[in-house]
């Protein structure tokens, strides 16, 4: 699967993923909103979350912005718009933190969501931390991953939240 960034270059240079995935040839950055092309957008905004059921895209694209400047209106870009389900970080600035991944933790759980989970490691390898987030959330990574449809998504992810 492509994945593609649409690059706002507001956070460290030295802790951005993207930049870091770009590096290594795993996701294309763009710098304006124009050059970015049409996927399913990873949007924490989206009214629907990301399910199985969009596995028959093709092309993956997140917004990188610092979690300070995140607003819903920085994610008009064009396509699909989704949001992921309760997920944990494992990045060592939002350890532990539900829904404040970072850009290459949004797309591992997307990959493995739509069934992309090779992929996924693929990309992760490339940080220490890597394996931690899929180890941090094997148990609900599987379960979104078996779902029909994004109300099956949220279901799942109510129970996590119930918790």
């Amino acid at each position: 699967m492509e994945l593609h960034v649409r690059y706002e270059g507001n956070d460290d240079p030295e802790k951005c993923t993207a930049r870091r995935l770009a590096k290594f040839d795993e996701a294309a950055l763009h710098r304006s909103t124009r050059a970015t092309p049409p996927g399913i957008v990873l949007n924490p905004f989206a009214e629907r979350a990301l399910s199985p059921a969009d596995s028959d895209e093709s092309r993956l694209v997140a917004l990188d912005c610092s979690w300070e400047t995140a607003e819903a209106e920085a994610f008009d870009l064009a396509g699909s718009q989704r949001s992921l389900p309760f997920l944990v970080a494992s990045n060592p600035i939002n350890y532990g933190t539900a829904f404040q991944l970072n850009t290459v933790e949004a797309f591992a759980g997307a990959l493995c969501i739509l069934g992309e989970r090779t992929q996924a490691e693929r990309v992760l390898s490339h940080f220490s931390w890597g394996q931690t987030f899929l180890d941090l959330n094997e148990e609900p990574l599987k379960r979104y991953a078996d779902c029909a449809d994004s109300s099956d998504v949220i279901a799942i992810q109510d129970e996590y939240l119930a918790d």
